[in-house]
């Protein structure tokens, strides 16, 4: 496991969070005593894995017990956040300068943005981690959350995005699932052709052979458009190119699976995050046999919700090499005016980002450790679904870890979504995307 993730490059994101007007603070950082602070530390988490009575933040309800109970006189405020509303909620706290005191960054791929670490929001955690406790952590992990020398977070669990294939639909279609996972896009159309197909004769499409969704910050359809080589800017981030010739195809094709060849249900391209992993892994459902999804879903379907399933690749294009994008997440801490406090806040953030806590989350959560010491513990050992993610960690591609990477984001997005409604196409989005993002870029 140790070498797993020297491959990679890991994507660095904005989480996008509103402007700030705070000042940013001096160069001098205090640590403070962590055990003379008394008082309230708040913290946002996002649904994890459920337990038996389907709670999804009960590790993070036990964990704070478990603190609170050694730490006499520190009461810890746990608020409970969608993910998909994580980035926005954190924005307006920003804007009313009512943060919390630790948030979680987006295990999709988010990362801190360099201008609210500039303007001061995000505190450095530099005086808590010394050049030896930094060893334990991969290396490109730590670059998720590093600016100017300093470290801005705790990476915790390290994600990139799969290729999920139902092999209960495969099977029903008479279907040979692609071998070893590996397959060129047009292996992949031939096949979302056999397994879309009418179960009950009644003349309806039952069940589709691929979907996805497409949603501002969110990736899963992305290593489909970077099939034939293409990429959203430049190398030095000056230049729009996701108007490239190959990227254009590359889009119109994933959005031609429902346009043109109706291997894809109506909801393809839409919004509904939810309503399609359902639609995947629901047993109840299961109207789609394939879809693409971060290694969270990878436990959910071993657990929550039990599926007969296969990791398989994106699929190959022009450039024959099959892409995917990665991401890190971990804890940042916001703004403190006390010191000890700050060393507080600090303290719990170690607490649950330990190789223990990691391992854990690794097990259950199916995201990869960012501490070696907890890969050293081989949480997948028994896992062999995991263990096919981890070996395509050498094929992962970075996104542009541009400031104003959200908005440009947001301009993409928006101009997909057009494409997969059947609006545009995609060279027509593309060609307005560069527009916007030509001045976002000035």
């Amino acid at each position: 496991m140790k070498k797993f993730w020297k491959k990679s490059t890991m994507s660095i994101l904005s989480l996008g969070l509103a402007a700030s007007v705070l000042a940013a603070c001096g160069d001098k950082e205090e640590t403070g005593n962590a055990e003379e602070f008394k008082g309230k530390i708040t913290i946002w988490d996002g649904p994890r894995w459920a337990d038996e009575d389907e709670n999804k933040f009960h590790w993070m309800e036990e964990k704070i017990k478990e603190y609170e109970a050694k730490h006499d006189g520190i009461k810890i405020d746990l608020v409970q956040v969608p993910w998909a509303e994580m980035g926005d909620k954190l924005g307006v706290s920003i804007t009313g300068k009512a943060w919390p005191d630790i948030a979680p960054v987006d295990i999709s791929g988010s990362s801190v943005n360099i201008d609210h670490i500039e303007q001061g929001v995000i505190e450095s955690l530099d005086p808590f981690f010394d050049k030896e406790a930094k060893k334990d952590f991969y290396d490109n992990a730590l670059e998720a959350y590093t600016h100017d020398g300093k470290l801005y977070g705790i990476p915790s669990s390290i994600t990139l995005h799969t290729m999920l294939l139902n092999l209960d639909l495969f099977k029903e279609a008479g279907v040979e699932p692609p071998k070893d996972g590996k397959w060129t896009y047009d292996e992949f159309l031939d096949t979302a052709e056999k397994l879309t197909f009418d179960r009950d004769d009644d003349g309806k499409t039952d069940v589709y052979g691929f979907s996805t969704y497409i949603m501002p910050g969110y990736y899963e359809a992305w290593p489909f458009f970077y099939k034939n080589g293409g990429s959203p800017l430049n190398e030095d981030m000056t230049e729009f190119t996701f108007d490239s010739p190959e990227t254009v195809q590359a889009i119109q094709d994933l959005a031609d699976l429902k346009l043109k060849h109706k291997v894809a249900p109506e909801t393809h391209g839409g919004n509904d995050v939810g309503g399609t992993f359902q639609s995947w892994a629901n047993e109840e459902q299961r109207t789609v046999a394939m879809q693409p999804w971060a290694t969270w879903a990878i436990g959910a379907a071993q657990s929550t919700y039990p599926t007969n399933f296969m990791v398989a690749e994106y699929p190959s294009g022009d450039s024959d090499k099959p892409v995917t994008i990665g991401g890190v997440g971990g804890w940042i801490m916001m703004h403190q005016k006390d010191v000890n406090k700050k060393a507080a806040v600090a303290d719990f953030m170690k607490y649950i980002s330990s190789a223990e806590e990691q391992y854990t989350m690794s097990q259950n959560y199916g995201v990869f450790p960012a501490r070696i010491s907890a890969a050293d513990m081989e949480p997948f050992k028994e896992n062999p679904e995991m263990a096919r993610a981890m070996e395509m960690s050498d094929q992962v591609v970075m996104l542009p870890r541009h400031t104003e990477w959200r908005k440009i984001d947001e301009a993409i997005q928006n101009e997909l979504q057009l494409v997969f409604n059947g609006e545009k196409t995609a060279e027509q989005a593309m060609a307005d995307a560069k527009k916007a993002v030509d001045k976002i870029l000035e």
